[in-house]
């Protein structure tokens, strides 16, 4: 391996990458080393091989995996992803990332991660639902609504969750819709959780528009990813009167100057499978898309994409981070001397853990809200914590990432000097 490919995947790394954020955070708050120690350490993690008959009547054992990073201010709260790229590294820099992420936004949430290493493309909804259930059957004893609560996450979704929420809730003798959110409505689920994400991602770009004195109707913006976040993000904000110029997707990226019709691409989507040959843009590299011109860069799909080889090439002067972890630590140096205003990913795309509270909120009060109710309270909080974090940054003379990492370790902190050390 040749040194520049070796630095890369150090870059790369998520568990490296999220030590590097926090010891610097950590250094600026002066925290004493006891306390890094704790706040740096997962509070659990669990391994699991899951054997699971296959419909060829083989039997094939898969690994899983489920962090608890920190219960410091409340049970544990994170998605559970099903892919073949899921190891323990990743999995720990994202039960971390969700700590920091509830303590930004500021609700009663610690951190937590799971993952299976399985490729869900080559697996049957018979298959997949066993894999789910034995995989919950054994992380079984750290579940539960005052415990940890999973979530949806990269090839999971509310079939999933309904797998969890019944299997858990068999378990313990009586039906527990609180054990994990993003669920079917039919099933405890909350209005307006499938578009939180993309709309909280909306929210905080107007928050940063207003800052910079920019506005939404003459804003060029460029999203990486069109699922749930990044297709979310482009119809809400093409509503909102931005300008969408641009989707990025794994084949490639279609590109309009004039602005897309994100309902038109949607079902164009739908009908061929591809964002590609859409009728009203071109088709363009989609490395090159990134570098584009545009006011807004909203990256909303994958870990790594920004990094210290294309930082420096972006021409966008707001940087959105619907995904979690699309900026390496050493791209951020490159894009504050740039001058680009980073909403880093523990405010951008709280919007889904936010919601994803409320519906906790619910079920554990048998009582459900309209989605206006939940919208209005999802801004509050987005407005709330976008003002924090940019406060904080002022404040300390330090970037938004480093600001929202000090936000979020100070409260942490703050939980667990409160609560004391069991001992």
């Amino acid at each position: 391996m040749s040194t520049l490919s070796l630095a890369l995947e150090q870059e790369t790394n998520p568990w490296l990458a999220a030590a590097a954020r926090f010891d610097e955070a950590a250094a600026k708050l002066g925290l004493d080393d006891g306390m890094c120690k704790v706040l740096r350490s997962p509070t659990k993690e669990l391994i699991v091989h899951i054997p699971v008959g296959l419909d060829d009547g083989r039997l094939e054992v898969f690994t899983g995996y489920r962090v608890l990073h920190s219960i410091a201010r409340g049970p544990g709260k994170g998605g559970i992803r099903y892919s073949p790229d899921v190891t323990l590294d990743e999995v720990r820099a994202l039960a971390s990332w969700m700590t920091w992420k509830c303590a930004v936004v500021n609700i009663p949430f610690g951190g937590a991660k799971g993952g299976v290493v399985c490729d869900p493309t080559m697996l049957s909804d018979g298959e997949l639902e066993r894999i789910t259930r034995r995989y919950t059957a054994e992380i079984i004893d750290i579940l539960g609504p005052e415990k940890d609560v999973p979530a949806p996450d990269v090839n999971t979704n509310e079939r999933v969750m309904a797998w969890i929420m019944d299997t858990y809730s068999m378990h313990v003798g009586h039906t527990t819709t609180a054990v994990v959110t993003g669920k079917p409505m039919d099933l405890g689920g909350s209005r307006g959780r499938t578009e939180a994400t993309g709309r909280g991602c909306m929210m905080v770009t107007l928050k940063a528009l207003k800052r910079l004195g920019m506005f939404s109707s003459t804003s060029r913006v460029v999203i990486q990813g069109f699922g749930n976040v990044g297709g979310m993000a482009a119809r809400l904000m093409s509503r909102q009167g931005f300008k969408i110029v641009c989707i990025v997707e794994y084949d490639g990226a279609v590109y309009n100057p004039h602005g897309l019709d994100i309902g038109a691409l949607m079902e164009h989507k739908k009908e061929t499978g591809s964002i590609l040959d859409f009728p009203e843009a071109e088709n363009i590299d989609k490395k090159e898309a990134l570098y584009l011109d545009c006011e807004v860069l909203l990256p909303a799909a994958t870990e790594n994409v920004i990094t210290s080889q294309n930082a420096g090439r972006l021409r966008c002067r707001i940087l959105c981070e619907g995904a979690n972890g699309p900026t390496t630590a050493v791209a951020d140096q490159i894009l504050a001397e740039n001058g680009v205003f980073v909403i880093p990913d523990i405010l951008a795309n709280a919007g889904g853990v936010t919601v994803s509270y409320f519906e906790w909120v619910q079920d554990r009060q048998g009582f459900f809200w309209n989605e206006q109710l939940v919208n209005e309270r999802l801004e509050e909080i987005m407005n709330a914590s976008f003002d924090a974090v940019v406060g904080y940054a002022d404040k300390h003379g330090v970037n938004n990432r480093t600001a929202a990492y000090m936000l979020a370790l100070d409260r942490v902190a703050f939980a667990i000097k409160l609560r004391g050390i069991y001992a």
